[in-house]
């Protein structure tokens, strides 16, 4: 049996658990007099939530400790004998016996493989049974001592809000546990490179060719300069450049000037964009857009017009930011008091100058603030530099030239078959260090503006 039958019973008994604790609080209420009568709901809240809750946290919990122990079991099995030593090859084998074991796969090319399936299979059904077993020992366990406790004086409300309120304390935990993670891993590995290269050869050096970082010097070849230039000039120059005026022009309209009818029609369709998967933007701007701009470079008399521009790349992120700002600055614009609009057109102002001299400055704060959530979308945006960007770091102003970013090279780096350790491969965990300093700064940036903003026009 497999972990899906399992929350199946647990939750079955959740359930014969808050019937028996309803039951439960419905006799306690018929007990009780005056105001102060017990509801109902908390008892069998109660009793639902012990009998759900430890076995709950020990399927989690196996869910993480199990597969090591089954791999354990196998490895004392006598064809184990025949697997080579930890590494990658003793990994692969052991995955393959493992998914033809499950079913996963029909068959595996290894030999040995198929000689562990057997034992990876009796394995695993013996630690699906015990954690079956183990669950529902817990269910029973956690909710008959509930509903012991369910007594008609017993106060139920009280401990059913301070559980709900440890739920939600974990779960508004959950985001800053994970970015302490990744930021803990990033500086990790990061560290392992920097003892390896110079921070400063890293953050100051001009050359970047990951291929010719093997020498005494790794530090010549990896210098990221290029990679920040070229991240710049794509997200922040060219993609932004063309994402914040027609942004912020499509929400002045949408906001200002649409009727109501052409704002309802118009609206959801521009947000369709942002819905399209960063993907399909890749293959347009690799099959439709730079070759188009490598036409145009050429007939502008610029020979070394390039199909992996960043020009390329940039105006397809760009299109794809326009609604994000759009949005943030639509926003912006309506929080705005409307009292300010109506005493400028009271003065004898036009639309437009009370746009211009009214809503803009008013609403800038919450604009600044969406265009720099942007600059981080845009600056850490994947798949539209691996598919249109350039895979050569250079330094120029030419967007008809070839550029790459940060998050190009960290692709590339992390793909192939070199090793691990190698100053090549830990490059890439100093590249992330980089990108998640700077989207964090942009990032508490914005919120801070927003939040000024937020406080003036309450």
């Amino acid at each position: 049996m497999g972990g899906g039958v399992a929350l199946l019973l647990v939750a079955g008994l959740a359930l014969i658990a808050w019937s028996a604790g309803i039951a439960r609080g419905r006799r306690a209420r018929a007990a009780a007099a005056g105001p102060a009568r017990p509801a109902a709901a908390p008892f069998g809240l109660y009793a639902a939530a012990w009998a759900a809750g430890p076995a709950l946290l020990f399927l989690i919990v196996w869910s993480m400790v199990g597969p090591g122990l089954v791999t354990d079991v196998v490895l004392r099995t006598p064809d184990a004998v025949q697997l080579p030593p930890s590494g990658y090859a003793r990994a692969t084998l052991l995955a393959e016996a493992r998914a033809l074991a499950s079913g996963q796969s029909p068959d595996a090319f290894h030999p040995l493989a198929r000689a562990l399936a057997p034992a990876y299979a009796a394995a695993q059904a013996r630690a699906d049974a015990v954690a079956l077993g183990a669950a529902l020992l817990l269910a029973l366990a956690g909710g008959a001592w509930a509903l012991v406790r369910l007594e008609p004086g017993f106060a139920a409300r009280p401990r059913v809000e301070r559980g709900t309120e440890a739920v939600l304390l974990a779960a508004a935990l959950v985001a800053l546990l994970t970015t302490l993670g990744i930021a803990a891993s990033l500086m990790w590995e990061s560290a392992r490179f920097f003892r390896i290269v110079a921070v400063g050869d890293f953050l100051f050096g001009l050359h970047w060719n990951p291929a010719e970082a093997d020498g005494a010097d790794p530090g010549a070849a990896l210098g990221a300069v290029p990679l920040f230039w070229g991240t710049f000039l794509i997200g922040a120059v060219i993609a932004m450049g063309l994402a914040v005026p027609l942004g912020l022009m499509s929400a002045i309209y949408l906001s200002q000037y649409a009727a109501a009818g052409v704002r309802r029609h118009l609206k959801p369709l521009l947000e369709v964009l942002a819905g399209v998967p960063s993907v399909v933007y890749g293959y347009f701007a690799a099959i439709t857009v730079a070759p188009a701009v490598r036409d145009l470079g050429l007939a502008l008399g610029i020979a070394d017009a390039s199909a992996e521009s960043a020009l390329a790349a940039g105006a397809v992120m760009g299109v794809m930011i326009i609604p994000f700002v759009s949005s943030v600055a639509d926003d912006a614009l309506t929080a705005v008091p409307a009292d300010l609009r109506d005493a400028s057109l009271a003065l004898g102002a036009t639309p437009s100058e009370t746009v211009r001299r009214v809503l803009l400055p008013a609403a800038l704060p919450g604009v600044m603030g969406g265009v720099l959530l942007a600059v981080s979308r845009a600056v850490g945006e994947t798949m539209i530099a691996v598919m249109a960007a350039s895979g050569v770091a250079t330094i120029s102003a030419d967007p008809f030239r070839g550029a790459t970013t940060v998050t190009r090279q960290i692709v590339d780096l992390l793909t192939g078959e070199g090793a691990f350790d190698s100053p090549k491969t830990l490059a890439a965990f100093a590249l992330g260090l980089a990108l998640f300093a700077a989207t964090l700064v942009m990032n508490v940036a914005a919120l801070a503006i927003v939040k000024r903003y937020r406080e003036t026009y309450a």
